[in-house]
């Protein structure tokens, strides 16, 4: 089969979007490309409600390493487009708050991430890739459906666990005007010195 303009075409899309996100999970995994690395990133997630955050760190780094650096490849890509898929809307579903646009802090960027993913899941990855070589060992027609509809319960579960721990900690936080401290629970009577 000749290479085609297409194929072309989503070999470019592979790399760019493939190298994007191996770096950016890369970042997350290992302190690459001034990142934090697990201990750091791991942190941050705790503080956002994805709890065990050092876990859920590693889960989403490899994601978007493996991920990323598979659909670079052009290899497995049913499963590495359905992860970054997952994975990007998870990220996406953080930024819903501050609206569309990346400027503000909104979902513009993980969401056209999550996109290209579960198109390369669907499309598949051009002739210019190891799946192709491979004879499409890991990219049959079923796999695309399977791993698209099986990441569909992950990210509902990981975005309801989230939720709930954003809520719980927001419970446990004192009320703007509400006593803390000593003296609390008298009222605020007590005094400190």
């Amino acid at each position: 089969m000749p290479t085609t303009a297409t194929d072309v075409g989503l070999l470019a899309l592979r790399l760019g979007v493939g190298g994007t996100l191996f770096a950016h999970g890369a970042q997350k995994l290992f302190g690459w490309f001034g990142g934090h690395g697990l201990a750091g990133t791991g942190a941050f997630f705790d503080s956002v409600g994805f709890t065990p955050g050092h876990t859920t760190a590693m889960a989403a780094g490899i994601a978007e390493a493996g991920g990323g650096a598979l659909i670079a490849l052009g290899l497995g890509t049913p499963a590495a487009g359905a992860a970054v898929a997952g994975n990007m809307t998870v990220a996406a579903s953080t930024h819903v708050p501050n609206g569309f646009f990346a400027t503000e802090g909104g979902l513009e960027y993980p969401a056209i991430l999550a996109l290209t993913g579960a198109t390369l899941a669907l499309s598949g990855p051009g002739t210019l890739s190891l799946d192709h070589a491979l004879g499409h060992t890991f990219n049959r027609p079923w796999m695309r459906a399977v791993a698209l509809v099986s990441v569909v319960p992950a990210v509902t579960s990981v975005i309801l666990a989230r939720r709930k721990a954003v809520a719980a900690t927001a419970a446990a936080e004192p009320t703007p005007g509400e006593p803390t401290g000593a003296g609390a629970d008298d009222g605020g009577a007590a005094t400190t010195a």
